[in-house]
């Protein structure tokens, strides 16, 4: 979807100033945050994609006032209600009211580490990969109301395979609970020009992972 949180190229949101000897967390609260998310993930009650959706979703006012994990938290609230595993009153309570929905799995200090391990995203092709590296492609000018993983600068640009990187469950889909969708990933190399127009540094050049359904020969 277009929104606040796709970002790159845009001006204006002044410059990015890295804190010296930054801690993991800025507040107790970030780690349980982080952990609340583990769970959730490890119990099945969302995928990775969803939660980046979520995240999407909120509003722009919001987005951009926000820290980071309280973007996270924001978005599990979401998804925590329109999974039907909590309601908007129980959140507010701060306990249950109704009785609990059941999820695959618990996470617990036994298995810990299991959910550190994330899961493989290649799947079985449905069909023979259309581009090879080399060949030259055009990422289509897309705007979805959902999830992409094709950001707005790369769209609508020229740009050459690198590489071949298998089937894989497409986000796009995934995000939507539409299932996996399985298609094919490959990395793209553009030009800094192509991207960002003739004042660009020449030297520059970006690559990035895009599925087969953003592209399209050149």
């Amino acid at each position: 979807m277009d929104g606040i949180h796709d970002m790159g190229g845009m001006d204006g949101f002044g410059k990015v100033v890295p804190q010296p000897n930054e801690p993991p967390f800025h507040a107790a609260w970030e780690g349980r945050v982080l952990a609340l998310q583990r769970a959730m993930s490890y119990a099945g009650a969302w995928q990775i994609d969803m939660s980046r959706a979520a995240q999407e979703r909120l509003p722009p006012q919001v987005y951009l006032t926000v820290s980071y994990y309280q973007r996270w938290e924001l978005a599990m609230e979401r998804n925590v209600v329109e999974r039907g595993l909590a309601d908007a009153g129980e959140l507010a309570a701060g306990h249950a009211q109704h009785a609990g929905k059941s999820l695959k799995r618990k996470l617990t200090a036994d298995n810990f580490l299991e959910s550190m391990t994330r899961g493989s995203f290649y799947r079985q092709a449905q069909a023979p990969a259309r581009f090879k590296p080399g060949d030259r492609v055009r990422t289509r000018n897309i705007h979805p109301p959902t999830h992409t993983r094709l950001p707005r600068y790369a769209r609508g640009r020229l740009g050459v395979v690198e590489l071949v990187h298998g089937c894989h469950a497409f986000p796009d889909s995934v995000a939507i609970e539409k299932g996996d969708d399985p298609q094919w990933l490959y990395t793209v190399l553009f030009e800094g020009r192509e991207l960002w127009g003739p004042d660009a540094d020449p030297s520059v050049k970006v690559s990035i992972d895009a599925f087969e359904p953003y592209l399209e020969p050149a």
